[in-house]
C-alpha cells in the first residue's frame, strides 16, 4: 500500500511526522506499507530549514510541487495541476490529508477525481464561520472524504450531522499532540531565554496572526495596549512575521517590555511556551498544545473549531474586543485560572492508531 502524505504549511509537516514513524514502524514489522511525503509549497517558511526536519526527524519531501505565493485560487489551481501531474505518473493507493489549509483541500479533489480513496486526518472540526478560508476547506474536503479521522467524539458527531455514516469515522486522537509529546523532553531554549533573563513564569507569550487582529491598525494597536497596561510588568515575547513587525513599527508600538522576535523553530517556541506563565494568541493549534501543558491560554477570536480545548483544557475564548483583555489578565494574575484536563485519546499514540486503521482496510487491493 502506498500513501501520500500531503503537507502544505509547516503545521502539516508536525501532524505528519508522527504518522511517518508508525509506517516505518509497521514497514519493520513486516507490512506491506510506503508513502510518498509531498511538500505542495504552499507556505514558504525560512524556519524550514535542513535543520526543521532534522529536529522533528522528518524526511526531506520527496517531491516538492512548488505551489509558491499568489491568491488561495492561483495556490489552489497550481496545486491541483501540480498533483494530478504527479498522480498521472505515479499513482498512489491512497491520498492521506492533514488540517485545513488549501493544499488538504485541492489534493483531495485531484485524488478523487482520478478514482483515489481520500483519508482526511482531523476531519470534522467546525468554526462554523464562513469568513474563514480553513473553514471552507474543511467542508470541502469532508465533503469528498472517504475515511474520516477525528480528534474527539465532537468532531466525530459534527460528521454524522452532516450524513457521514459510522463506519467512516474513526475517533483516533490528535497526531499533533503525539509530536509534542515525542519531542516535550527535547525542547530546546532559545536565545532571548539568556538575552532577557528570563525565568519560568516569568513572562508571557504573544503569538498574533489572523487578519482581523493585524491588519486593521488601530485594532492592532488597541490590543497590544491593552495586554501591555494589563500584563503586570511581565515581559511580552512576541515571535512576530515581518509584515507585522512592520504595521507595529509603523504604528509607534514599541514598548519596554514588548520583544518582538523572529519566528522560531518547534522545539525553541514550545520551550517558551512550557516555561511561560500564559499564552495570548488568536491561534488554534497552541491552544491545543497549552492545553496539553497546562499553560492558561487567551484565545483573541470570537469563535473556535477546538472547543475541546475551552470545555476541558487551559484555553478560554475571549473574543476580539480589546475590553476583554483586562478581565481575562485579572483573572490570570488573580490565581483563579481554570483547573484543566486533556482530552481523551490525546496520548501520544494517534499515528500508530490511524496507520493500524489503514492497515486494516488494506486499500493496496
Amino acid at each position: 500500500m502506498k500513501i501520500d502524505l500531503i503537507a502544505g504549511a509547516r503545521p502539516n509537516f508536525m501532524k505528519i511526522a508522527p504518522l511517518i514513524d508508525a509506517i516505518r514502524k509497521a514497514q519493520n514489522e513486516g507490512q506491506n506499507i510506503n508513502f510518498r511525503l509531498i511538500h505542495t509549497g504552499q507556505h514558504y517558511d525560512k524556519n524550514m530549514s535542513d535543520s526543521f526536519f532534522e529536529q522533528l526527524r522528518i524526511p526531506q519531501p520527496h517531491v516538492n510541487l512548488g505551489a509558491g505565493g499568489g491568491t488561495q485560487s492561483e495556490q489552489t489551481a497550481t496545486i491541483m495541476i501540480g498533483y494530478e501531474k504527479l498522480l498521472l505518473e505515479s499513482k498512489s493507493d491512497l491520498c492521506l490529508v492533514v488540517g485545513d489549509v488549501t493544499s488538504t483541500m485541492a489534493c483531495s479533489i485531484v485524488a478523487q477525481k482520478l478514482h483515489i480513496p481520500v483519508a482526511h486526518v482531523e476531519a470534522g472540526i467546525r468554526s462554523y464561520d464562513w469568513t474563514m478560508p480553513e473553514e471552507i476547506n474543511r467542508l470541502v474536503t469532508d465533503s469528498i472524504t472517504n475515511y474520516f479521522f477525528t480528534t474527539t467524539p465532537e468532531a466525530s458527531e459534527n460528521l454524522r450531522k452532516s450524513g457521514i455514516p459510522d463506519i467512516s469515522i474513526y475517533w483516533v486522537g490528535n497526531t499533533m499532540i503525539d509530536t509534542l509529546l515525542m519531542h516535550r523532553s527535547r525542547f530546546q531554549k532559545p536565545k532571548i531565554w539568556d538575552e532577557l533573563n528570563l525565568s519560568k513564569k516569568g513572562y508571557i507569550v504573544m503569538t498574533l496572526h489572523r487578519p482581523g487582529n493585524v491588519d486593521e491598525e488601530e485594532k492592532l494597536k488597541s490590543l497590544i495596549t491593552e495586554i501591555i497596561e494589563n500584563s503586570n510588568n511581565l515581559p511580552l515575547i512576541f515571535p512576530v512575521h515581518p509584515r507585522t513587525a512592520k504595521i507595529l513599527f509603523g504604528l509607534g508600538i514599541q514598548y519596554r517590555r514588548l520583544h518582538t522576535i523572529d519566528p522560531l523553530g518547534y522545539l525553541e517556541f514550545n520551550y517558551l511556551v512550557e516555561n511561560s506563565l500564559a499564552v495570548i494568541t488568536d491561534s488554534g493549534g497552541i491552544s491545543e498544545e497549552t492545553t496539553v501543558m497546562g499553560i492558561p491560554c487567551i484565545t483573541l477570536r470570537n469563535n473556535t473549531e477546538r472547543p475541546e480545548t475551552v470545555e476541558i483544557g487551559s484555553n478560554e475564548l475571549i473574543g476580539t474586543d480589546p475590553s476583554a483583555i483586562k478581565p481575562a489578565m485579572e483573572k490570570l494574575f488573580s490565581g483563579n485560572w481554570k483547573k484543566c484536563g486533556v482530552p481523551e485519546l490525546w496520548d501520544g499514540k494517534s499515528a500508530e492508531r490511524i496507520v493500524e486503521i489503514l492497515i486494516k482496510l488494506n486499500l493496496a487491493q
